[in-house]
C-alpha cells in the first residue's frame, strides 16, 4: 500500500505524470469543470474535505512554482487567501479573473473537487521542479 501523502490513486496518478508548467485545479464544490478536464471528486458532504486540507495535502508531493487565484477571492473571501498565502509565502502568486479562471481549467491535467462551500475557493497549480 502506497505510504506516502497523498493516497487517492486517482489524485496520485496525475500527480505523478506532471511536468514542469503543467497545472493542476483544486477548487470549491461549486466550480464549473469543462468538458476534457479529468474530475476527481473527492467531495463527501458540505466542507468535507476542506479545501486547505486537500491543498496541504497535494502540497506534501507536488513541487509547485506558481499558484493563480481568482481576483474576487480579495474582496469575496480574503480568510482563503490569507491561509493560501501563509501555507505558501515563498511561492510566486498571480491573479485572473474568475471568468479567465473557468477558462483555464480546460488546460489542467485535472480539477480536484472538494466538499468546500466557502466562494472562490479555487486555485490553479503551475507544476514546478525539483532539481
Amino acid at each position: 500500500m502506497k505510504k506516502t501523502a497523498v493516497i487517492n490513486s486517482d489524485l496520485s496518478r496525475v500527480i505523478s505524470q506532471m511536468g514542469h508548467f503543467d497545472t493542476l485545479a483544486i477548487g470549491d464544490a461549486g466550480m464549473p469543470v469543462p468538458d476534457g478536464t479529468e474530475k476527481i471528486d473527492l467531495a463527501v458532504s458540505k466542507n468535507l474535505p476542506s479545501f486547505m486540507d486537500v491543498l496541504t495535502n497535494v502540497l506534501n508531493e507536488l513541487e509547485v512554482q506558481e499558484i493563480i487565484l481568482a481576483e474576487e477571492i480579495k474582496t469575496v473571501n480574503p480568510t482563503q487567501l490569507t491561509a493560501i498565502k501563509k501555507l505558501m509565502p515563498e511561492i510566486k502568486l498571480s491573479f485572473i479573473p474568475h471568468e479567465q479562471m473557468k477558462r483555464d481549467l480546460g488546460d489542467a491535467k485535472a480539477f480536484v473537487r472538494t466538499g468546500e462551500m466557502s466562494s472562490y475557493s479555487n486555485i490553479i497549480l503551475v507544476s514546478g521542479v525539483t532539481f
